[in-house]
């Protein structure tokens, strides 16, 4: 199965999948890497793994969806099945949902329902809850909304900051994001509803 995963930023998230299509973990080939960011490492990254990537500018698009048109291009030119967002910090348009329906996997830093948006440790820290951690979910239309595949438990200890509570959170990211991958390239994933059933 060819999979693309779309960036923005540094990309430890990519690099965590990187590693597991390399070690045999995931079965799987990444065709592409593409970001909306010129300057994103996780771009860097890509040419240190011998992965193709790609660099397309927002703003020379004329519109969000001539943008996402341009993207689904490039993804269906490289027979991509399922589509991986680590760190991307675009929302997809409805013609890009609906191109690749529940073949669309986000990873949020919080336990989804709560702390939807931008930053979800900064919200569950400033909240102060006791426990939050990643959410590998589907993508769909609403916002962090979509079918959850799995979430981890992490700890709000009484020393941690909000730097120390990010790093344990991405910690566990990248563990439950690639097992999420590897089940959905391997058909474990079925979406029935709002729930995600683990075959």
């Amino acid at each position: 199965m060819n999979i693309a995963v779309l960036v923005s930023g540094s990309g430890t998230n990519l690099q965590a999948i990187i590693d597991a299509v390399k070690s045999g973990y995931i079965k799987a080939d990444i065709a592409l890497i593409l970001s909306d960011n010129k300057k994103a490492y996780a771009l860097e990254r890509a040419k240190k793994a011998g992965i193709e990537a790609l660099f397309l500018d927002p703003g020379s698009f004329g519109s969000k969806i001539d943008f996402d048109k341009e993207i689904v291009k490039n993804l269906k030119k490289r027979a991509v099945e399922l589509v991986v967002l680590a760190g991307y910090m675009r929302l997809l348009t409805p013609y890009f949902i609906k191109e690749y329906k529940d073949r669309i996997m986000n990873i949020h830093p919080a336990l989804l329902p709560s702390f939807k948006g931008l930053d979800g440790v900064k919200d569950a820290f400033a909240y102060g809850v006791k426990v939050t951690g990643p959410t590998a979910h589907f993508i769909t239309e609403k916002v962090d909304s979509g079918p959850i595949i799995t979430q981890a438990p992490v700890e709000v200890e009484d020393g941690d900051t909000e730097d120390s509570l990010r790093e344990k959170v991405h910690k566990e990211e990248h563990k439950i994001y690639p097992k999420a991958i590897k089940d959905f390239v391997e058909g474990k994933l079925e979406i029935k509803g709002r729930k995600v059933v683990h075959r």
